[in-house]
């Protein structure tokens, strides 16, 4: 029996696609010059597709493979795919969650660290000799004990809750609703802005829909204040960047830790300049163990689809 065709929107690790293209036969769109011409060749033999959250699918891939049944999105998050072009032609759409989100809570809690302490000028500081040629490095900010708000209470949320639990912290959070599964002590708030105003940091782990889009607007922002810090390791979307440049710059924000940004790599260069801020590459799933759950996760989405007719993981 000949492997199912499946176009492979961008490129994963070698050994992760060697792994891949060893039960599908794999086409690269990435490697393609004429999109047009390719779909005309090979759009009608295509029956899956494997991408990347932060690449998703666009209408048009979707509109120009006729026989497509099954997206595979290497990640948790699936706002980048064109789910009512997918919806419109019964196309199931999976992801890999659950197997992320320990390392995306470890590092939101890292990146905490790292801002409320200056690990990262501290080290400098050691490197330049400063250590050596002044009495002390300046004082940074305490970490347990803070009022922590969390936005948004899903799987990543709730692990950041139960790991900052252990620093002594006060936890509330905002959801749709209040969640069973909270610990008796986390405090529900059903307003961003209130959720805001009672926190000395607010940490983004949302999904990204069209409701959530720059839902940490300006007002949330100023409601944090000039002593409050912001975590964002969800998407970048779900931050206004220029009401948070504009805070962080005139000093009515303290500093943010961030993992994602409007158009990465290639971020705003006014991030750069400041010192009160914390810049990662979208490292939070990036580590050896969790990666190769995602790609097994992918390759077991579309293995079952096509033995089964199911899949494990759909999102809808």
């Amino acid at each position: 029996m000949s492997k199912p065709h499946i176009l492979h929107v961008v490129p994963y690790p070698k050994e992760e696609e060697t792994s891949l293209e060893a039960r599908f036969t794999l086409h690269r769109l990435y490697e393609v010059d004429n999109k047009a011409a390719f779909y005309k060749e090979y759009g009608a033999t295509i029956r899956g597709i494997s991408t990347r959250a932060s690449a998703g699918v666009t209408r048009e891939t979707i509109e120009s493979l006729p026989k497509l049944e099954i997206i595979s999105v290497y990640g948790v998050g699936y706002d980048k795919v064109d789910l009512e072009a997918a919806k419109a032609r019964n196309i199931i759409v999976t992801n890999t969650p659950d197997v992320l989100t320990g390392d995306v809570a470890d590092l939101a809690v890292g990146m905490l660290l790292m801002l409320s302490r200056r690990m990262s000028q501290a080290e400098q500081w050691v490197h330049s000799g400063n250590w050596v040629n002044t009495v002390s490095f300046p004082l940074s900010r305490r970490v347990h004990g803070k009022r922590i708000g969390i936005l948004g209470l899903g799987r990543i949320g709730d692990a950041i809750a139960e790991r900052l639990s252990g620093f002594e912290m006060q936890i509330a959070y905002t959801s749709r609703q209040p969640k069973e599964t909270a610990a008796p002590d986390w405090e529900f708030v059903s307003e961003v802005v209130a959720l805001a105003e009672q926190s000395d940091v607010l940490i983004v782990a949302l999904a990204s829909t069209p409701e959530t889009q720059h839902l940490v607007n300006a007002e949330v922002i100023e409601a944090l204040g000039p002593n409050g810090l912001l975590v964002n390791i969800s998407r970048s979307s779900n931050v206004d960047e220029t009401a948070l440049l504009n805070a962080l710059e005139s000093g009515a924000l303290a500093g943010a830790a961030l993992d994602v940004f409007e158009g990465e790599p290639n971020i705003n260069p006014r991030f750069l300049a400041l010192e009160n801020v914390l810049v990662q590459p979208h490292i939070g799933s990036a580590t050896t163990e969790t990666r190769q759950a995602m790609m097994s996760l992918v390759l077991a989405n579309l293995e079952q689809y096509f033995e089964q007719g199911e899949a494990l993981t759909p999102v809808y």
